[in-house]
């Protein structure tokens, strides 16, 4: 910017074809508003200029003439009120359209319009000179953007495309340290304080299991940004060979990315849940748990090394074969000790049938309906709750804190609680290791979506097939 600014200053010195110095400050001003931290950004702002510019310029000569013409007809009165009206008609059209928000990514090239057509209309009113105010404008304005664009693209260019594709190689990575530290996390029953809100509480926030994931699920905006500055950017680099560079196809498989993520981050929400499976049956599903999440992560991190190396998945090459094959001996294993994720002496053996129809019966007769045992477990702590007000000793009327349900205390001493409560707190925190389990699953099924997001991209950028380049490099 300094550079920039250093070499468009120049303009001050030459005497002959600027004499006057304040025509200059046009050049100094589209460096100050154009250059930007981007090559993609800076043609933006570049063209909204140039096209404010022009068209400004443009409408200021017809309206000028208009102005002039008027004013030899009908006397000089008339051109100032045809003057007056013109500002009025710019002003009103260039914000009005600035509404629409199709016209959202030209709101720059508005103001630009406005503020140009003011400043030249002022301008040549003074001087009386219209034609000479426009084009030293429009000559002054493509100095400025020319030497913001040359010295962006020739020092040190910054590309916007280079700054997705390594922003979803990021994410990639990101996402297999997450998935890999929540299976770790769960499987070593990391302990957080127990308090009747966790997710609020600073420990949780502080993980770092957290920071993976929140990174790719808010790495949206970013992507929207970066997506939209790249597009403008001409062929470099790694596509400098490529005429239509595959920008969005890089968004599109960090959306599957992203859709992975949610499963991540419900997998850490079963690190910080109320209710929690016993170690000792955490442990039965251990080497199962583990192998899909090394599986997984393996398969993230290998995409992102393909995008690196710009490299295609081979033909006769399955990426996803070993977590495949982890995830069904996971769900193998779940189905052969299911009885570990049940409360297994709460079964009913009989003729579902007639009890179905017994069940009927009831329902016509009772209108409480039938209660699950976690609603029983509610409803025991129901009566003192439900009590009136004169009932309740007088210390009792002022706002307490109700103990959390289900008690912490379940486990340590039944005789504290109901038993029936206990049961039930054992049933929920056996089901969810399922839980935690069923989301591991769905996180492989939707590994799908993002190499199907991958191989699009890789025919879009024309990356090299692996086989061809092996059996190359064997030739040589």
């Amino acid at each position: 910017m300094g550079f920039a600014l250093s070499l468009v200053s120049l303009l001050i010195f030459f005497r002959e074809p600027l004499p006057d110095i304040s025509h200059s400050i046009w050049a100094i001003l589209t460096v100050i508003v154009m250059f930007e931290f981007s090559i993609g950004a800076t043609f933006i702002k570049g063209f909204n200029r140039g096209i404010g510019t022009f068209l400004a310029g443009m409408l200021a000569f017809l309206f000028a003439a208009l102005s002039v013409c008027v004013g030899t007809w009908f006397g000089g009165e008339w051109e100032k009120v045809v003057i007056v009206i013109s500002f009025f008609v710019t002003g009103s059209f260039g914000s009005y359209l600035r509404f629409y928000p199709s016209m959202a990514p030209y709101d720059y090239g508005f103001r630009v319009f406005v503020l140009t057509y003011c400043i030249l209309m002022v301008a040549g009113n003074r001087t009386r000179e219209y034609a000479q105010a426009i084009i030293s404008r429009l000559v002054l304005f493509a100095v400025g953007g020319f030497v913001c664009f040359l010295v962006n693209m020739c020092i040190y260019p910054i590309w916007s495309g280079d700054d997705l594709e390594s922003l979803v190689v990021s994410n990639l990575k990101e996402l297999a340290t997450s998935l890999e530290g929540c299976v770790n996390g769960y499987l070593k029953y990391v302990d957080y304080a127990r308090t009747s809100t966790r997710f609020s509480t600073h420990q949780a926030f502080d993980d770092q299991l957290l920071h993976g994931y929140k990174t790719v699920i808010e790495s949206a905006t970013i992507e929207q940004n970066l997506l939209g500055f790249a597009i403008w950017e001409p062929p470099h680099g790694k596509y400098r060979k490529v005429y239509n560079p595959p920008w969005k196809s890089y968004v599109k498989v960090s959306s599957a990315i992203r859709h992975c993520a949610y499963t991540v981050m419900a997998l850490h929400g079963c690190i910080l849940s109320e209710i929690q499976a016993p170690s000792e049956k955490r442990q039965v599903f251990r080497n199962q748990l583990q192998l899909v999440s090394t599986e997984g992560a393996k398969v993230l991190r290998e995409l992102g090394k393909r995008i690196e190396k710009m490299e295609k998945i081979g033909t006769d090459e399955n990426i996803l074969k070993q977590v495949h094959e982890v995830a069904e001996q996971l769900q193998k294993t779940i189905d052969q000790r299911s009885y570990l994720l049940v409360n297994s002496e709460s079964w009913k053996i009989g003729n579902k049938s007639k009890e179905l129809n017994d069940l009927g019966k009831e329902n016509k007769t009772l209108h409480t309906g039938f209660k699950s045992q976690s609603e029983t477990a509610v409803y025991v702590k129901s009566p003192l709750l439900l009590a009136s007000n004169k009932d309740l000793p007088k210390k009792n009327k002022q706002l307490r804190k109700h103990a959390p349900w289900p008690s912490w205390i379940s486990f340590q001493g039944v005789d504290l609680i109901k038993e029936d409560e206990v049961e039930t707190f054992k049933s929920a925190s056996a089901l969810s290791l399922a839980t935690f389990a069923s989301l591991l699953i769905e996180f492989v099924a939707r590994l799908q979506n993002v190499v199907d997001c991958f191989e699009e991209l890789s025919e879009k950028a024309e990356f090299k097939d692996p086989n061809v380049a092996s059996t190359s490099d064997t030739r040589v």
